[in-house]
């Protein structure tokens, strides 16, 4: 026997989603969970993001809900990057994409001039030799607003942005796997940079890129 939710239950006549059998209420109804929001410390460092060719409307939604639990001050949507003009994108945002600030920019290398011009510090979520782990850079967080940069989901970062960005981290992997899904990798790094007190994240010799 199978339990699954029902949003709206329009009569008797619902059947299951994988036989289409009959079924019957067997509870009442869900009650939401939800967590209190928090403002951000008064004095913390200002955390923006910078979306370089994301591809997948889900990805990026995804990243604007995120953004929107942790904190992140604005979405720079850059080249390919699908912007909340698209409808679909709510799909995974849910209502994170009416309040994250955000602005398109076609060309993300001028992109990345302007914000460096204007005095923010870039820090690309990559692999490489030079890359370190995430929390070997929090101790660096102190001073001029900071720009997390995530590149194209199988290119990864501009390599002319690369060369923009202060620094260069990633999140360890444990596993067999080299990397994560781009909306996770951002997910956690933006915990990580936004949230003080947020569980660490202990290096290992398999990590890569986001």
């Amino acid at each position: 026997m199978m339990r699954f939710p029902v949003v709206a239950r329009t009569g008797a006549d619902m059947r299951c989603p994988l036989c289409g059998s009959p079924t019957r209420q067997a509870t009442g109804e869900y009650e939401e969970h939800g967590i209190t929001g928090t403002p951000a410390a008064a004095g913390n460092i200002r955390i923006e993001a910078f979306l370089d060719n994301i591809r997948s409307l889900y990805n990026v939604g995804s990243m604007f809900r995120s953004a929107d639990g942790a904190g992140i001050g604005h979405l720079y949507l850059c080249g390919m990057t699908p912007t909340p003009r698209n409808p679909r994108l709510a799909k995974t945002a849910l209502g994170a994409q009416n309040t994250v600030p955000w602005t398109y920019r076609r060309n993300g290398l001028s992109a990345a001039v302007s914000l460096r011009e204007s005095g923010r510090r870039l820090w690309a979520l990559e692999g490489g030799p030079s890359s370190v782990p995430l929390q070997e850079a929090l101790p660096d967080l102190s001073g001029p607003p900071l720009v997390l940069v995530v590149g194209n989901e199988v290119s990864g970062v501009d390599p002319a942005v690369l060369e923009l960005c202060e620094r260069i981290v990633h999140i360890p992997m444990r596993g067999a796997k080299s990397c994560l899904n781009a909306a996770v990798a951002f997910g956690i790094a933006a915990y990580h940079l936004c949230v003080p007190g947020s569980p660490g994240i202990s290096s290992g010799p398999l990590s890569h890129d986001y």
